[in-house]
């Protein structure tokens, strides 16, 4: 969980993604339409990938991948990213981390 809360706040947008994920590929469109290039960490390519997914889920995330985290908090995965984004309540969140 340690290696998992390091690297998601690191960065004011972090993505933990699997290579072959079509919802983590959504996602990541989704913050580069809005403005924002968040840092993505494919955990299906990491040594510890395995340890990664399981914190990931102990930390509350429903689904393993995608997880978000804006500004080292975890935000979900798809279903709250999308709900954020149609209430309106995603790019406030994203506005400090929008490139210029």
């Amino acid at each position: 969980m340690d290696k998992v809360m390091r690297l998601a706040s690191e960065k004011g947008v972090v993505v933990f993604t699997k290579s072959s994920c079509c919802l983590c590929y959504a996602v990541n469109i989704l913050f580069q339409e809005l403005g924002v290039i968040p840092v993505v960490y494919e955990i299906d390519k990491d040594p510890e990938g395995k340890e990664m997914e399981k914190a990931i889920t102990r930390l509350g995330c429903p689904a393993p991948v995608p997880a978000v985290f804006i500004g080292g908090k975890l935000v979900g995965s798809t279903n709250e990213v999308m709900s954020l984004h149609l209430s309106g309540s995603l790019t406030p969140l994203l506005k400090p981390y929008r490139a210029l």
